[in-house]
């Protein structure tokens, strides 16, 4: 660690960073871009190690993609909340794109030219994040850690935030003895939300912000307790108003919610009558959309393990009586489910570590006409392409939406079908 040596950086990879080669190692090289020559600093890794991590801590020969960081808190040694400061926006969606086409050759043996997409309100890839987690120091000081570290780099503002949250001024104060803090600033509502998490045996504060908000008593674990205020906030999107409970699950990109729906009814196609499963459901967004579109004769089973998602779930579908929602793990869910019973449609929307190999085995088994796959990781998304491979189906569109700009993170939608179909 500490060492210093130049490099030629290759290509791009999954995770925010390039991989270099130096003396027969591989090295992962962070704040560059494939063809610059560096002077890299390793961050991580021993003599004897298959690879190196390292930041970029001098540029010999830029590429003609390099911009200078517009935020003061990014680069080598500083916040870690974003990967592609240094990058102008349409080339950080050609890196994406790039890692996307190359997780799906290594993973499922697919080719594919892929193209990620610009969404409303992010042409210069600032001011979109509505939810943002930020870490205390032991001074009581506000910041954001650092990459693949504990360590809090205090800031007075961060850029990808949006207005709204930045409004609420959390970065003007101290929280001494606090482990973090949360500020959710809904879509479409004036709700605010601050979420407190002290430190082991000690008490939220008296909270006194710059505007209204609500106040939560955070666990550490997700959890919730409210103090004051609301505990949800209503988001605004695909023509409804979604109740969010605490620190539960909504896409942080302010047009994401309905980009993705757009993009999930488009690839499935519901038609009325027939059966459509949402998997991993959280406060219904999908469930919503496909609801409408089978109607009244039609049905939608919902699954979702959160109990305070289900809840807010009850909520949000309350009136669609064609809906049943069950608060299971999906494999279980799936496992309960009588052996007559077949879907033509399956929307799934798993977490970051994807459905898995027994979870597309039961989808699979339900003979489903199509599927809409809505991934945040697009390693797990081809690795789960693959299993549905064995089973019969094929990738039959994919779109990718930049929905975190400055970021490393692609949220993909793939439409599997049955071969043949």
């Amino acid at each position: 660690m500490g060492e210093r040596f130049e490099v030629e950086v290759g290509a791009v990879a999954h995770g925010g960073f390039c991989i270099a080669r130096h003396e027969g190692r591989a090295v992962f090289v962070r704040h560059a871009l494939p063809g610059e020559r560096v002077v890299v600093e390793v961050t991580e890794g021993a003599e004897n190690d298959r690879f190196l991590r390292a930041d970029a801590v001098e540029i010999l020969t830029a590429s003609p993609d390099r911009v200078e960081a517009p935020c003061p808190f990014s680069g080598p040694g500083k916040c870690g909340g974003c990967d592609w400061q240094h990058v102008t926006p349409e080339a950080q969606r050609r890196l994406k794109a790039a890692v996307v086409a190359e997780q799906l050759h290594r993973l499922a043996k697919i080719d594919r030219e892929v193209v990620v997409e610009e969404v409303p309100g992010s042409a210069d890839g600032l001011g979109w994040r509505s939810r943002v987690q930020f870490a205390v120091d032991d001074q009581g000081r506000i910041g954001l850690r650092k990459h693949r570290s504990h360590d809090v780099v205090p800031i007075d503002h961060c850029i990808i935030a949006t207005p709204e949250v930045e409004q609420v001024g959390v970065e003007s104060r101290a929280w001494p003895n606090m482990a973090g803090v949360e500020v959710i600033a809904a879509t479409g509502s004036s709700d605010r939300a601050v979420v407190v998490t002290p430190r082991p045996g000690q008490r939220v504060p008296f909270v006194e912000l710059d505007v209204p908000v609500s106040v939560l008593r955070g666990d550490g674990k997700g959890g919730t307790q409210r103090i004051h205020g609301r505990a949800h906030v209503r988001e605004v999107a695909a023509g409804r108003t979604w109740k969010v409970s605490g620190s539960g699950f909504w896409q942080v990109h302010p047009a994401a919610a309905d980009v993705l729906v757009a993009a999930v009814m488009d690839a499935v196609k519901p038609q009325p009558g027939e059966t459509a499963m949402d998997l991993y459901c959280g406060v219904g967004l999908f469930a919503a959309g496909l609801a409408e579109a089978v109607g009244a004769d039609g049905e939608v089973v919902a699954v979702e393990s959160e109990a305070a998602a289900v809840a807010d779930a009850t909520a949000n579908l309350a009136g669609l009586d064609q809906v049943v929602l069950v608060e299971e793990k999906v494999e279980k869910a799936l496992d309960q489910a009588p052996e007559d019973f077949e879907a033509e449609v399956v929307v799934l929307d798993p977490p970051r570590s994807g459905a898995g190999r027994g979870v597309v085995e039961r989808i699979a088994a339900l003979r489903p006409r199509v599927i809409a796959y809505v991934a945040c990781d697009p390693a797990a998304l081809a690795r789960d392409v693959a299993y549905f491979a064995d089973h019969g189906y094929t990738l039959a569109d994919l779109r990718a939406f930049d929905l975190f700009p400055m970021t490393h993170h692609v949220e993909c939608v793939g439409t599997l079908v049955r071969a043949g179909r």
